[in-house]
């Protein structure tokens, strides 16, 4: 599986590669806008990635735009609904209207908020049937 970790904070990319090492090939990027020009190297490249991890307060491009502009980016190049790239929008913000601009402007896959438990990455992982294995970390 190959997963982009989008946050600008070092701890937190780390924390998630450190998580899903085990389960994937791990990208990071700092912010939304390296984000976005990572997703469109890999999918030109034919090697898209399975899972996007995606923060939604960073610098110099936010999560909400990173996705919007994946998401655009994936329709510009004919990726149907069931293509798309599976984003997981990570954040301590809870809010509604944030929950809301992920998914229904959006379209995010799911909603994961801070601190992330590693048995709540891996259960969604599941849900989305992604290979995460067999057993169910702590």
């Amino acid at each position: 599986m190959r997963i982009l970790i989008v946050d600008d904070e070092p701890h937190n990319r780390i924390l998630l590669q450190q998580m899903l090492k085990s389960v994937g090939e791990c990208d990071l990027a700092v912010d939304g806008r390296e984000a976005v020009e990572a997703f469109m190297v890999a999918l030109d490249d034919g090697l898209p990635y399975d899972l996007v991890l995606l923060d939604i307060m960073m610098p110099e491009m936010n999560g909400q735009d990173a996705l919007k502009s994946i998401r655009a980016y994936e329709q510009e190049h004919g990726v149907t609904d069931t293509q798309e790239v599976v984003i997981f929008m990570v954040s301590a913000l809870d809010t509604e209207s944030q929950v809301v601009e992920a998914f229904f402007k959006g379209r995010c896959t799911d909603y994961i908020t801070k601190p992330v438990r590693q048995s709540v990455l891996f259960d969604k992982l599941r849900e989305y049937k992604l290979d995460c294995g067999p057993s169910n970390p702590a």
